[in-house]
C-alpha cells in the first residue's frame, strides 16, 4: 500500500462550477449593488491528572536510522539519555480548579523543518529528529505540524503515489507521543520568506507549463510564478486528462487511503488543505522570486506588494466574460495597478486619492477576483471534506497576514492578495463563512508574534489590528481560529504577543475567547538550545492555562469526532452579508515575563556558559 497507482475515473471527478460560473455577472452586480462607500522553572512533561487515567502510552515502534546525526543532535540525544527522571511536580490546581482552567488550555504545535523529508523522499536523519521531538515532549508541545509535499509525493508521474517517508516520519511523531498536524501542500517550496529549501511542484505538472505557461499565475508583465497553479485551470483537465480541482482531490484521497491506520488511530488530529501559494488562500503578489522585497526602513524602496496575478489567459477570459455579462463589454483587467516594489501611490489604482480601485470599475474587478478566490477555497476544501468524511479530524485553512499598507486607505497589499478588506468592507469574514460550513474548518491566521511598534512606519503596518479583525471575524462567524507566528522568534516579547492573539482576554472561567490551537515556526537547534527553550517551556505552559499537558482534546473543549459532510453551498447574498464591517473583540494583556524576566534569563545564559 506504500506505492500506490491511483488512477483517473471518470467517475469520481469532481462537479463541474458551470452553473455557478453563468451567474458570476448577476452575482457581482448583486455585490456591487450592496457595496458600501468605502523565571520558570522547568517542568517535567507530565499529565493533567483528570486525565492521566484515561492515557495510554503510546506504541513504541522501531525505525530505521537513515544519517548520522549532527554534533548537536548527538548532544541531546546523550542528554536524553543521562539525564535521571524528574520527580513530577505537586499539583498546582485541585479537581476543580483543574476543570476551570481546561476551558483556558490552548494546545501548541511546532511545526517541523520544511526539508524534515528530503527531495528524494526520504526521511532526513531519523535518529536527530527523535531526540529533537524528545525535547519537545519534555517541554509539554502538544504535537508538531508537517508539509506533505505535492512535488515529493506524486513526483514520479501523474496517480503515481510514493508515502514510505511519510509513514516512517509520522511512526517517529507516533512513537514520542505527540498528536500531528497534516498540510495537504499543492505549492512549491522555495519562494518565500524563510524557505531553506527548493521542493517545486511535480516535474510532469510543470511540463504541461512548459507547453501552455499559463496554467501558471501570470503578472500584468507576463512574469509566471510557478508556486501554484492559477485558479483558472481549476476545471480544464490540462493534466493528462485531470483539472487541477481533481489533481488536488486524488491525492488527498491516496492520503487517506496509505493513511488509515494513522487516522484512525487519532495521531492526524488536523488537515490544513493548501490553497494557494505558500499554502495560503491568496495569489502569488508578493514573490521573492520576482524581486519582492519586505518593507524596511532605510530601505531604498517600500515595497507595495500589488502585483496583480490574474493575466492569465484562463483568468483574463473569465473577467472579460463576467464583464460583459454585467454590461461592460469595454471593461479590461487593470492596466494601472504598478509592478514590484512600487508604493500604493506610485499606482493609478492603489492611490488614495482618484485611485481606481474605488472606482465602479475597480469595485467590480475586485469583487470579481476576491470572489474566485474564495471560490477556489469553498471548492478544494469540499473535496477535503469528500475525502476524509468520517475521519476524525478538522479540516483547516490558512490566510495570510499581511499587515503591510494595513493602515493605507487602500490596503494595496491586501487587495492584491485577494483580501477585499477596506476601512467600510470586511474581507475576512467571508472567508470565515466558507469555511465554517466544511463541518467547522478552522482558519489559520499568521503573524500572530507581531507587533506595529516593531514595524517600519513607511509601510503604514498594522499587524496587531489586522490579526484583531481577522480572528474576530472568525468568532463572529461561530468558526474556530487558529494562529502561528509568520517568523521565528525566540524573545519574550514575541511569545507574549502571541499569548495575547491566542487568548485575547487572558485565563480566566472560562475565557470569552480562545484559538483552537497555536502552530509555532518553527523547530531548529536555536529552538532547543538554553535560554530560548527554557523561555519556549515558559511559553507552552502559559498556553496551557498553569497546567500540564493534556492529552485528551474533549478535557479542554476540542472533542475529535468523524468529519461531517459540508453544509450546502451559501449563496451569495449570505456571503456578501458578511463583508459588513463590524469592530474587533477586546484583546488584554498576558505575559511570559518582561524586564526583570529577561534579565534573570541574561544571568542564567551566563552561568551556563562559564560552567557549560
Amino acid at each position: 500500500m506504500e506505492r500506490q497507482r491511483h488512477p483517473y475515473n471518470p467517475a469520481r471527478r469532481p462537479a463541474k462550477a458551470s452553473k455557478r460560473r453563468s451567474n458570476t455577472a448577476e452575482e457581482l452586480r448583486i455585490m456591487l449593488r450592496s457595496l458600501p462607500a468605502s523565571p520558570v522553572k522547568p517542568q517535567q512533561w507530565t499529565v493533567c491528572r483528570s486525565c492521566a487515567a484515561a492515557a495510554s502510552p503510546p506504541p513504541v515502534v522501531a525505525v530505521a536510522r537513515r544519517t548520522v546525526a549532527s554534533a548537536p543532535l548527538r548532544a541531546l540525544t546523550a542528554e536524553s539519555a543521562e539525564t535521571p527522571p524528574v520527580p513530577e511536580p505537586p499539583a498546582l490546581f485541585d479537581d476543580d480548579d483543574e476543570e476551570t482552567m481546561l476551558a483556558s488550555y490552548v494546545p501548541v504545535y511546532v511545526m517541523l523543518p520544511l526539508e524534515v523529508v528530503s527531495t528524494e523522499n526520504e526521511l532526513a536523519d531519523a535518529e536527530g529528529l527523535r531526540a529533537r521531538l524528545r525535547r519537545l515532549r519534555g517541554a509539554g508541545v502538544d504535537g508538531v505540524m508537517v508539509d506533505v509535499w505535492w512535488g515529493i509525493v506524486e513526483g514520479a508521474g501523474p496517480a503515481l503515489y510514493e508515502w514510505r517517508a511519510y509513514r516512517e516520519l509520522f511512526r517517529v511523531v507516533q512513537a514520542e507521543g505527540l498528536k500531528l498536524q497534516a498540510i495537504m501542500s499543492f505549492h512549491a517550496c522555495g519562494g518565500n520568506v524563510g524557505d531553506a529549501i527548493t521542493i517545486p511542484i511535480p516535474r510532469w505538472v510543470r511540463e504541461v507549463g512548459e507547453a501552455d505557461p499559463d496554467v501558471f499565475y501570470t503578472s500584468p508583465s507576463g512574469v509566471m510564478n510557478q508556486e501554484y497553479l492559477t485558479i483558472g485551470v481549476d476545471d480544464r483537465p490540462l493534466f493528462h486528462g485531470r483539472t487541477a480541482i481533481q489533481l488536488y482531490a486524488d491525492f488527498m484521497r491516496s492520503f487517506r487511503e496509505n493513511m488509515a491506520d494513522f487516522l484512525d488511530s487519532g495521531l492526524i488530529v488536523d488537515i490544513e488543505v493548501g490553497l494557494g501559494p505558500a499554502g495560503e488562500l491568496r495569489y502569488p503578489s508578493y514573490a521573492e522570486t520576482q524581486g519582492w522585497v519586505f518593507p524596511a526602513s532605510g530601505s531604498s524602496r517600500v515595497s507595495t506588494n500589488n502585483v496583480l496575478q490574474c493575466y492569465d489567459k484562463y483568468l483574463a477570459a473569465e473577467f472579460k466574460a463576467a464583464a460583459a455579462e454585467s454590461g461592460h463589454p469595454e471593461w479590461d483587467l487593470p492596466r494601472d495597478a504598478g509592478e514590484v516594489n512600487d508604493t500604493p501611490e506610485d499606482t493609478g489604482f492603489f492611490a488614495a486619492e482618484g485611485g481606481t480601485y474605488f472606482t465602479e470599475q475597480g469595485r467590480f474587478f475586485l469583487t470579481w477576483y476576491s470572489s474566485r478566490l474564495i471560490e477556489h477555497g469553498d471548492r478544494v476544501l469540499d473535496e477535503a471534506n469528500r475525502a476524509f468524511l468520517g475521519c476524525p479530524v478538522k479540516l483547516a485553512a490558512k490566510v495570510s497576514g499581511i499587515h503591510w499598507w494595513y493602515r493605507h486607505p487602500s490596503h494595496a497589499a491586501e487587495l492584491a492578495a485577494g483580501y477585499y478588506n477596506l476601512g467600510g468592507r470586511d474581507g475576512y469574514r467571508p472567508i470565515a463563512r466558507v469555511l465554517e460550513r466544511h463541518d467547522g474548518a478552522v482558519l489559520n491566521f499568521t503573524c500572530a508574534e507581531m507587533r506595529d511598534s516593531e514595524q517600519s512606519a513607511e509601510a503604514l503596518s498594522s499587524p496587531e489590528r489586522l490579526v484583531r479583525q481577522a480572528l474576530s471575524a472568525g468568532w463572529r462567524e461561530g468558526a474556530e481560529v487558529a494562529c502561528e507566528n509568520a517568523l521565528s522568534r525566540y524573545d519574550r516579547s514575541g511569545y507574549n504577543q502571541m499569548l495575547l492573539s491566542a487568548r485575547p482576554n487572558g485565563a480566566g472561567a472560562p475565557p470569552r475567547r480562545r484559538v483552537a490551537a497555536v502552530t509555532y515556526l518553527r523547530l531548529s537547534d536555536e529552538l532547543l538550545a538554553g535560554n530560548n527553550f527554557r523561555v519556549f517551556r515558559t511559553f507552552v505552559r502559559k498556553m496551557h492555562a498553569g497546567l500540564d499537558y493534556c492529552p485528551d482534546p474533549a478535557r479542554y473543549g476540542r472533542p475529535m469526532r468523524p468529519l461531517e459532510r459540508s453544509a450546502p453551498e451559501i449563496p451569495m447574498e449570505r456571503l456578501l452579508e458578511a463583508t459588513a464591517p463590524a469592530p474587533a473583540f477586546p484583546f488584554d494583556a498576558e505575559s511570559v515575563g518582561g524586564g526583570l524576566a529577561e534579565a534573570i534569563d541574561w544571568v542564567i545564559d551566563k552561568i551556563e556558559w562559564i560552567f557549560g
